[in-house]
């Protein structure tokens, strides 16, 4: 692939908001782009066949396939300067988020905590070794406002809030290891707000019309945002990044 210089990873590649992001990332030129995701979509896979520089690459989040895709992509030998962890869930066909404590199913808590927090920081853990170059990379991780810990003032939702709350702390501690061991690497948690995806589709009536995204537009912001920590004058400070669609610093 002429002209090809380097690489970037959208993990949770199923979902609207990654799918619009592989489409804007894949009109960079330089990059090659490797989506990843348990399974794809049949209508995905077939409007991405001609894209030369787009790699599918399915997997099942355990360790093993995780390291197998890093040393696959280590191969390449293209330094890796993006990465979005996309993956989440906050409810499916046999559960939805908790409206009172007596909803609470430690069963459903673990699904949750695993899906939102354990499989991103996994691949935290995996990414390390192949982050560590000399150019800037942007890890931006998908998370929540109602994850803040600080910002909780509705209530409910007991695992989704527990699941990001965790998630928000595992990258933050993780931000200070990456500044010993990988200081090209600028880890930020996004919140996207509420897209027009299955996601948010059953709370989608008490969103005000202008509230609700679409995911090309909540792609292009992010990537907006992102683009000057990218830049190799960039300085860091080392610190993880909560931020919303906006821009906005959310608190912790």
């Amino acid at each position: 692939m002429t002209g090809v210089k380097r690489c970037a990873l959208v993990i949770g590649a199923s979902s609207a908001i990654a799918q619009a992001l592989i489409d804007n990332l894949l009109l960079n030129d330089e990059l090659v782009v490797y989506a990843i995701s348990r399974r794809f979509p049949a209508d995905f896979s077939d409007r991405m066949l001609n894209q030369k520089r787009l790699q599918l690459l399915e997997c099942d989040y355990s360790p093993a396939q995780l390291s197998a895709i890093i040393e696959k992509i280590k191969t390449t030998s293209l330094p890796c300067v993006k990465v979005f962890i996309c993956n989440g869930i906050l409810h499916n066909r046999t559960f939805l988020p908790e409206k009172k404590i007596e909803q609470f199913s430690a069963d459903i808590f673990q699904q949750v905590m695993h899906i939102n927090a354990v499989v991103p920081g996994l691949w935290l853990q995996q990414l390390i070794t192949l982050l560590k170059h000399p150019l800037p990379c942007v890890v931006v991780v998908f998370s929540a406002r109602v994850g803040s810990i600080s910002d909780n003032r509705a209530g409910g939702w007991y695992s989704y809030r527990a699941s990001k709350a965790a998630l928000n702390m595992f990258v933050k501690t993780a931000a200070i290891e990456y500044a010993r061991r990988a200081k090209n690497v600028r880890l930020i948690v996004f919140h996207p707000g509420t897209t027009d995806s299955k996601l948010s589709q059953p709370f989608q009536s008490n969103v005000a019309p202008e509230k609700l995204f679409k995911p090309e537009f909540v792609a292009t912001q992010l990537l907006s945002l992102i683009k000057p920590l990218g830049s190799e004058s960039y300085v860091s400070d080392h610190q993880a990044t909560f931020i919303d669609w906006q821009g906005k610093e959310i608190e912790w």
